[in-house]
Parts: structure tokens; C-alpha cells; sequence
């Protein structure tokens, strides 16, 4: 899950299982205040045997714009990011984030962007540096079954269509787990808040001892996309040896 652009290493994050969701049954939720928060569920992909397998460097051979199809087609954690941040041409901004344990409603994790961040630093530091993420949890969260990303963010001048997030997770490059996401249609220059819903099945206790005995050896690739061509590509990684 790397849906904030920080440029710190953070402490927390999601895993679980393997892929599929339910289908993509949306709904909302109004928060304090008025505002109305819309919760996503993944929606359901065909196995990745189903699918043409493709490598990072075949899709970096293309000269084209990436598709979900093709992301999905991936097998292994990508080296590299594929797109380039001023890709982003609609000015997609995440603002803040927060994971919770929807079956309890603890907070496992929460991060805001600045209010005074002014984006002339962000423009002469190292463009990939907010792409990035590490997160650290205890081996507890590898236990969770249903885990709540609520994300918020911001557009530009452009309208958004059809705004989608493919998820992959991965250890020691297998792939875990696949999550896709629609955001549906943001209007210009507006600010949305979404909630991720992650439903994990059971681990395996040897695999997660695995996991746990070998951090940041699970990773992810957050692939977005808007009318089907890729415009931005975050990557993490994850520890589940915190508290020991």
C-alpha cells in the first residue's frame, strides 16, 4: 500500500494472502463534518495463469503506454519504476493516509502531507525520492482479515476518467496477492477520500514465520492508471519483525 507520497520511511503497512476480492461492491460512508468517504472493494481478476506473462523489460520495450492488462501480466517485482513522475499529468496528489483494522477500528498507521509543503522543493529534490515507501509492523498484522486504507488526495485542472489502482504484492518474487481498484471519475481541481478494503485469507504459519523472519523481503508495486494508460508507479516494502 503506498498510497502517500512520503519521503520517510514509515512504520506500518498491509499483507496478507493471496489475491481475489469481492466484486468491485462500492459504497459510502459519511464522515464528520459532511464530507462522504466512498469504500472500494477489489475487483475480482482472472488468475495469473489466465493471463500472457510479461517481463518488466518487455514492457519497457513497448514505446507505448502501459495497460491494467499488461501490469497484470507481471510476475515478479519490478526493479524499477516504469513511468516517470511528470507522467502524472493530471496532478494527482495524495494527501494523507491511514490504515485500521476495520474488525476493531484501530489505527495501525497514519500519515499527512505538510500543509506548508511548498512544491518548488519537491520539484528540485530527487523525483523518485516521495515513490517510496518502508514500512514496519509487528507479526501480529499477519494475522488481520480485514484492513481499511483511506486515502486522500487532490487533482489539477484536468478532469480524472476512470481513475484505477493496480496492487501487487510479492515475496521473495512470487507474487502473494493482486488488488485492483476503481476511483471512478474525480472532477478538476477537487479533493476525494476513498477507503481501500482489504479482506485477507488466512496465511499459512510457516509462511508467515517467513515473512517474518525475513524483512523488506516483501514488496509491492502500486500501478496507476487513468483511461487505461499508466501515469504513476509507487513501490514498497515490508517488515513484520517490529516488537521483537
Amino acid at each position: 500500500m503506498s498510497g502517500s507520497n512520503s519521503r520517510n520511511e514509515t512504520a506500518a503497512t498491509v499483507k496478507g494472502p493471496d489475491t481475489d476480492m469481492g466484486l468491485d461492491a462500492n459504497s459510502r460512508e459519511r464522515k464528520s463534518g459532511g464530507d462522504v468517504t466512498k469504500r472500494l472493494k477489489s475487483r475480482r481478476n482472472q488468475t495469473d495463469k489466465q493471463r500472457p506473462v510479461v517481463t518488466e523489460d518487455e514492457l519497457r520495450a513497448l514505446g507505448r503506454d502501459i495497460t491494467p492488462d499488461e501490469i497484470l501480466g507481471l510476475c515478479a517485482v519490478t526493479r524499477d519504476y516504469l513511468c516517470k513522475p511528470e507522467d502524472n499529468v493530471y496532478n494527482i496528489d495524495f494527501t494523507h493516509f491511514k490504515i485500521r483494522d476495520l474488525e476493531t477500528g484501530t489505527v495501525l498507521f497514519e500519515i499527512a502531507k505538510p500543509h506548508n509543503c511548498d512544491p518548488e522543493d519537491e520539484e528540485n529534490g530527487d523525483a523518485s525520492a516521495g515513490r517510496f515507501v518502508r514500512y514496519q509492523f509487528t507479526p501480529a498484522f499477519l494475522r488481520l482479515q480485514t484492513v481499511g486504507a483511506t486515502v486522500e488526495f487532490t487533482v489539477g485542472d484536468r478532469p480524472v476518467n476512470s481513475f484505477r489502482m493496480i496492487e501487487r504484492h510479492y515475496f521473495q518474487n512470487k507474487v502473494l496477492k493482486n488488488f485492483d481498484f476503481d476511483f471512478g471519475f474525480c472532477i478538476p481541481n477537487s479533493r476525494n477520500t476513498c477507503e481501500h478494503i482489504y479482506e485477507f485469507p488466512q496465511l499459512h504459519e510457516d509462511l508467515i514465520g517467513l515473512m517474518v523472519e525475513h524483512p523488506y523481503e516483501t514488496r509491492s508495486d502500486s500501478f496507476y492508471f487513468v483511461d487505461n494508460k499508466l501515469i504513476m508507479h509507487n513501490k514498497a516494502d515490508y517488515a513484520y519483525d517490529g516488537g521483537q
